[in-house]
C-alpha cells in the first residue's frame, strides 16, 4: 500500500488530482530566525544573511551596492514569510495523512482491535520524521533539503517506507476484520457486496472528515510553490549579480508554467 494512494485516498472526494506537481527542489538547508538566515550544507553553513541586509559566504563579509541590498531584502523577506509558513504546512500535511490512515483502519477492525496500537506506533515514528525534516523551535525554523514534488509529498517520499510498514504490522487485522464481516455460510457474492457495502461507508465518512481540509490543504500547497517559484526567480538575480553566490542555487524550480 502507497503512501500516494493513501494522501489519494484522502483527497479524491475533493476532486484534487493528486498528480499535480510543484516542481521546487530545495537543494540546502535553511535555518530562518528573526534577524538571521542560514544556509546549511551538511551541518556547515555556506553563508548567512543577518538583518536582511548583510550578507556572510564562507565566513567573509561582502560587500553590496544599493541595487544589491534591494535584491538581498527581497530575499530574506520571502524566506522569512515562507518557511515558517511551510514547516506548519507540512506539520498539516503528514498529520491529514495519518488521520486518514486511521480512519480507514478503524472503520475496518475499529479501535479496539489490538493491531491498532501497532499502527500508531508505526505512524508516531511517521511523525517523528517529518519534525527531524521540519522543524520548530521558539521563533527558529529549520527546513531541510529535499523535493516537493507533489501536494501530497511535502513529507519526503522516503516516508513511504514508513507508512507501508505500518500497514503491514496490522494486516492481520484487517483480514480478521474483513473475515469477521459475514459466516462462513455466506456465498462469494454476499461476501464481496458486504466488503462493497463497508468500503463504501468508509469511504463516505472519510469524504465527510476529510475532504474539507485537504481541499484548504491543496489551496495552501498551490500558494507555495508560487511563492518558492517567485524566490528562484529573486535568487537567481542575486547569483548572477553577485559572483560569491554564484555556485549556491539554493532553490531550483521549473519556471515554465504556473499552477
Amino acid at each position: 500500500m502507497r503512501f500516494l494512494w493513501l494522501f489519494f485516498l484522502g483527497f479524491y472526494a475533493a476532486n484534487v488530482k493528486a498528480d499535480y506537481k510543484c516542481d521546487v527542489e530545495l537543494n540546502y538547508g535553511l535555518v530562518v530566525t528573526n534577524d538571521q538566515i542560514r544556509i546549511i550544507d551538511n551541518s556547515r553553513t555556506v553563508y548567512q544573511i543577518n538583518n536582511d541586509d548583510q550578507l556572510i559566504v564562507q565566513g567573509q563579509w561582502v560587500s553590496l551596492s544599493v541595487q544589491q541590498q534591494a535584491e538581498l531584502k527581497e530575499l530574506a523577506d520571502g524566506v522569512h514569510h515562507v518557511v515558517p509558513k511551510m514547516i506548519l504546512l507540512a506539520s498539516e500535511g503528514v498529520e491529514l495523512a495519518i488521520e486518514t490512515v486511521e480512519h480507514v483502519y478503524i472503520g475496518l477492525v475499529g479501535e479496539e482491535h489490538e493491531s491498532y496500537e501497532k499502527l500508531r506506533s508505526s505512524l508516531a515514528r511517521v511523525q517523528a520524521r517529518v519534525k527531524e525534516k521540519f522543524i520548530h523551535a521558539g521563533s527558529n525554523f529549520y527546513m531541510g533539503p529535499g523535493t516537493l514534488e507533489n501536494v501530497d509529498d511535502l513529507v519526503d517520499r522516503e516516508l513511504e517506507a514508513q507508512i507501508e510498514e505500518a500497514m503491514n504490522t496490522s494486516l492481520g487485522g484487517i483480514l480478521s476484520a474483513i473475515g469477521g464481516l459475514v459466516s462462513e455460510s455466506t456465498s462469494t457474492e454476499e461476501k464481496i457486496a458486504k466488503l462493497a457495502e463497508k468500503i463504501d461507508s468508509i469511504g463516505n465518512s472519510v469524504d465527510a472528515a476529510i475532504s474539507p481540509k485537504s481541499q484548504t490543504l491543496q489551496q495552501k500547497a498551490h500558494w507555495f510553490c508560487n511563492e518558492f517559484k517567485r524566490l528562484d526567480r529573486v535568487e537567481d538575480r542575486l547569483r548572477r549579480d553577485i559572483t560569491q553566490l554564484t555556485k549556491y542555487n539554493v532553490v531550483t524550480s521549473e519556471q515554465g508554467h504556473s499552477h
